[in-house]
């Protein structure tokens, strides 16, 4: 997933600066398609909360991804996102902090709407709200052992987009995954609480 992201952002690099020379000849109407890769640093939330204030999460890591995203009108667009984090699933327990208890890489897939609010005059400036659904795939390695889980996750998302030209933004934006974690792939057991995990990544918005 590293590798194919890292060449499909050095694509969308050289197809974007193709197309900075001469920005007249992007049509003014129509559909265009949009590419997003990011980078930056998940936050989650807990997964079961138990007595005297110990807990079961994963410890913050990093994630990268990208986002594709196709406009339907001049401010909207569908999109579609694929991201990847590794992290430690940790008990939280009080006075000695959280002990890790086996290895996490999570791949992060969902599709939904982005609004944009258009810049205009002076302003280089365009914040953005997105809407959206998918799944978090997890891998558990403990002793060797590796265990596939996945739940449902809803997602909303804002930022904002800086123009650096015409074909090519700037984008800083905050992600947030609400699902359950689904205990009974993982263990044998049930649903965890609604957690909240939190994507915080900077990126370049390449527009073709």
């Amino acid at each position: 997933m590293h590798t194919y992201i890292v060449r499909l952002t050095i694509g969308c690099a050289l197809l974007a600066a193709a197309s900075v020379p001469a920005p007249a000849q992007r049509p003014s109407s129509g559909s265009h398609f949009n590419a997003a890769p990011y980078a930056g640093y998940m936050v989650f939330g807990n997964y079961l909360s138990g007595p005297l204030g110990s807990s079961l999460s994963n410890a913050g890591g990093p994630v990268y991804g990208i986002q594709l995203s196709l406009d339907l009108a001049p401010n909207i667009s569908i999109i579609g996102n694929a991201a990847q984090t590794t992290s430690n699933l940790q008990v939280g327990v009080p006075f000695l902090g959280g002990l890790t208890i086996a290895k996490t890489s999570i791949m992060l897939y969902d599709a939904g709407l982005e609004l944009r609010m258009p810049a205009g005059g002076a302003t280089t400036f365009s914040p953005f709200v997105d809407a959206g659904a998918g799944q978090m795939q997890y891998s558990i390695t403990e002793f060797g052992l590796t265990r596939q889980t996945s739940n449902f996750a809803w997602n909303g998302a804002a930022g904002v987009d800086v123009a650096l030209s015409r074909s090519l933004n700037a984008r800083l934006m905050a992600k947030d995954y609400v699902g359950r974690f689904n205990f009974k792939d993982a263990v044998g057991g049930g649903e965890g609480r609604m957690a909240q995990n939190w994507s915080f990544s900077a990126g370049l918005r390449f527009a073709f």
